[in-house]
């Protein structure tokens, strides 16, 4: 039974902080005023003095509509279902939290959960399903038929055949190009590399033709991400291990993508993806190793750029923790939950997540394209392009860090720019890679 990697990192800070709050909130004469930070967030709650119960729901959505659009979107939904079950008999009340993972850390350090959470991403800690603290999900998405619905959280989001967390969102990573510096150089477009060796031509081709192939360190980092998980896809579904650090796949993948690192040039590394934005927007670089996001970052050039996936028919696509559920809730309280999480992956909001908040929808019941022929917007129409080749590859994989955890993830990223370095020693690097990983996981 395939099991989930949940961050050891959070499980540890179940020691530290300070019990925030209890599940299982009840009404307040007035609504209580959302808090924006962590502090707030602590602040005692007003003595309960109403017949109706209340379910607070923390979110990150904290950002002004000027600063981030999409933020004011995300209100706007949750707010929607709030006044649709209004007169209830719980009252839904959306909790702006600026440091959501924190604050419910600190809960989880007492043996208390939110009543509700957006873990936007983040994962759910591990010491909050050892305590039993929220809901296995996964009954109530099998009786109401959900699972197209929740999507790749049923299977990414699986420990031990329960599911604790739905994200309605997911993180979607493959690359971008310049289809006019391919044409230029006569490369092969990343639609046509078959092997990994068909992309180390067309980058070479681009070297050739004056500009560069790709950004690399982070960027690469995801190169061997999916192409570790076409060479051996259960090692990358499972906690990493020795066996995995020592095998032949590992050295493969690793070797492989390096040697295009070298290629490529130190000059063109960073453990920031989003720092060769500019260059490749300038057209010095032909491909940018980023997520289907990045849709509306190309300034009015979108007629030039395209969207790809790795070589072997490989993409990225994370779940990550998303809404999860308190299991001290009345029966009542987790009803409207239970009916929260239906609505946010219902067709209708999932539509408006892929439309307004330009991100891929983890329903997979949309078709994309269709929308996106619907509205005159080129961030769309890209967005719509590069979500529907990612989940149709041949081979989608979660992403390093949520497999084996942010140490490893940053290791690899780091031993990559090294081997970035003209002249560095790629069999040397690796070994000392594999001695490092060993040592991290024990």
């Amino acid at each position: 039974m395939k099991k989930k990697v949940i961050s050891t990192l959070l499980a540890l800070a179940m020691t530290a902080g300070m019990l925030v709050g209890c599940g299982g909130s009840t009404a307040t004469d007035t609504p209580a005023e959302a808090p924006a930070t962590e502090e707030a967030a602590e602040a005692p709650a007003e003595e309960a003095s109403g017949e109706q119960e209340v379910l607070q729901f923390y979110h990150a959505y904290y950002h002004e509509e000027s600063e981030w659009p999409v933020a004011a979107v995300m209100r706007d939904i949750y707010q929607q279902f709030a006044d649709q079950h209004a007169d209830g008999p719980v009252k839904f009340e959306p909790v702006v939290v600026e440091d959501v993972l924190q604050v419910a850390t600190n809960e989880i350090a007492g043996g208390e959960f939110p009543d509700m959470v957006d873990f936007a991403g983040n994962e759910v800690p591990l010491a909050a399903i050892a305590q039993e603290l929220v809901v296995d999900l996964k009954p109530y998405i099998d009786a109401e038929g959900l699972q197209s619905k929740v999507g790749i959280n049923y299977t990414m989001n699986d420990v031990d055949g329960k599911v604790y967390t739905v994200h309605d969102q997911l993180t979607t990573l493959g690359l971008w190009y310049n289809a006019d510096l391919y044409e230029a150089a006569g490369a092969a477009t990343p639609d046509q590399w078959a092997t990994y060796e068909d992309m180390a031509a067309a980058m070479e081709a681009l070297r050739a033709s004056g500009v560069y192939g790709y950004n690399a360190g982070q960027g690469s980092e995801r190169l061997f991400n999916s192409y570790m998980a076409v060479l051996d896809a259960e090692a990358m579904a499972n906690p990493l291990t020795a066996e995995v650090v020592e095998s032949e796949a590992f050295a493969t993948a690793f070797k492989t993508v390096a040697t295009m690192d070298q290629a490529n040039g130190s000059a063109h590394s960073t453990n920031n993806a989003g720092d060769f934005g500019a260059d490749f927007t300038e057209g010095k670089c032909a491909t940018w190793m980023n997520g289907v996001w990045a849709a509306g970052s190309f300034n009015g050039i979108e007629a030039n750029i395209l969207p790809g996936i790795y070589p072997c028919s490989g993409a990225i696509a994370a779940t990550g923790g998303g809404l999860t559920i308190s299991s001290s809730l009345s029966e009542a309280q987790q009803a409207l939950a239970l009916e929260f999480l239906k609505y946010m992956t219902s067709d209708e909001v999932q539509t408006r997540i892929f439309l307004e908040v330009n991100a891929n929808p983890c329903n997979q019941d949309l078709d994309l394209n269709a929308l996106a022929e619907g509205v005159d917007n080129p961030t769309v129409k890209l967005l719509a392009q590069a979500c529907s080749l990612a989940n149709s590859a041949d081979s989608i994989t979660t992403n390093t860090g949520a497999a084996w955890g942010a140490d490893v993830y940053n290791a690899i990223i780091n031993k990559l720019i090294e081997c970035s370095v003209e002249g560095a020693d790629i069999d040397a690097k690796l070994a000392e890679l594999q001695s490092e990983l060993i040592a991290l996981i024990g």
